[in-house]
């Protein structure tokens, strides 16, 4: 087996760039249960950006908005709406995460860097992912404040320490990120995860399985050397009207993160706190649970329950998962969110496909775009 010439600890953070941080950070506050853990804003001295720090179980988001319009994240909330503008993966060496991506062909945007203040050293690096998308290479072995320089921390964090006063719903870490890009542009960004980063390709799904009558997509899924960085790639495919994938290219304005994928130990628990919470999901018909049983086997969570919040199954030779996904969480048919819950099934729900794509089209003939 071949060395990994950029291992990865796993996911350090996630920042979306967004128009009003204060109010971002509320609605994932009351909505999906974050803390705000650390801030940064004109209060710490910043006098460019406001940034809330939430997190829950092993799960870091950043909501960033700038002060004034001219600021590029300004520029790139106006063009894009709230969007992932960084995923941040911790690494041992972010210099040498850096170096080994960029001689391979990744575009560097950001050169190792270090800041320290008086609780450590916070080293970083940056290149360039699909559309504006950034991936950010975190090294925080010898920094051990609240996030980063220029925060401070809040709700038990204050010197970095400490547990969130905090028990969230249950969403425990982040089970896979899939990114959307244009048409005929897929297998470029596979071989860039693959040669520039070391990933192998996990899974691969064509028109002939996932379509309707209407709309397709093709998908690769790639992972990182020990599994923890999970990357599915979409791009459209020939359809009679348009896929959801094209949906998200036009109001996107180019390739971006489609949806977050949170993983939890009681999916049932959870969707059911959401639900309380006012977040809307995708429903499928009820007659999808009429043969759930004869189509997945055996599983342990109550049908009826199942049915009764909209939450699918599907099974693989490895096991099983159950998962749900909301609907777009932006004004714009944009970003969206996905629950899971795995019974080792190391799988995306392929048998669900289907169901998932209808759903889709009739949320998008609702909106006209169908």
């Amino acid at each position: 087996m071949s060395e990994d010439f950029l291992p990865i600890k796993g996911t350090d953070h996630i920042e979306f760039y967004v128009g009003n941080a204060k109010q971002a950070a509320h609605f994932y506050r009351t909505g999906f249960g974050f803390a705000n853990s650390a801030y940064s804003g004109l209060e710490t001295g910043n006098r460019e950006t406001a940034s809330y720090v939430m997190e829950q179980g092993n799960i870091r988001m950043v909501l960033t908005a700038a002060m004034g319009p001219d600021h590029p994240i300004a520029r790139h909330a106006h063009l894009h709406g709230d969007g992932v503008a960084v995923i941040a993966m911790e690494v041992p060496d972010s210099a040498s995460a850096y170096v080994e991506s960029t001689k391979r062909g990744a575009v560097g945007l950001i050169a190792p860097i270090e800041e320290e203040d008086e609780h450590g050293i916070f080293r970083y690096s940056v290149i360039r992912c699909y559309g504006e998308t950034l991936i950010k290479f975190v090294d925080r072995s010898d920094y051990h404040g609240a996030f980063a320089p220029g925060y401070e921390g809040r709700n038990g964090k204050e010197n970095g320490g400490g547990r969130l006063r905090h028990k969230g719903i249950g969403l425990a870490a982040i089970d896979h990120m899939v990114g959307n890009v244009e048409l005929g542009a897929m297998n470029r960004w596979v071989d860039f995860f693959a040669n520039s980063m070391g990933f192998s390709q996990l899974l691969h799904f064509d028109d002939k399985d996932i379509s309707t009558e209407y709309s397709a997509l093709m998908s690769k899924v790639m992972q990182n050397g020990n599994g923890k960085i999970k990357f599915p790639i979409n791009e459209p495919a020939e359809g009679k009207k348009k896929s959801q994938i094209q949906e998200y290219l036009d109001y996107y304005y180019g390739p971006g993160v489609q949806h977050i994928a949170c993983s939890t130990g009681d999916i049932v628990a959870t969707v059911t706190q959401l639900q309380e919470n006012g977040i809307d999901f995708l429903r499928v018909p009820t007659t999808y649970y009429d043969v759930l049983e004869e189509r997945v086997g055996k599983i342990n969570e109550p049908i009826d329950k199942l049915a009764e919040l909209g939450i699918l199954v599907d099974r693989d030779e490895e096991g099983y998962l159950l998962q749900i996904f909301t609907k777009p969480v932006e004004d714009r048919p944009t970003v969206f969110f996905e629950i899971i819950e795995r019974h080792g099934s190391r799988g995306f729900g392929i048998g669900n496909f289907q169901a998932l794509f209808s759903a889709i089209e009739q949320e998008q003939a609702l909106r006209g775009n169908l």
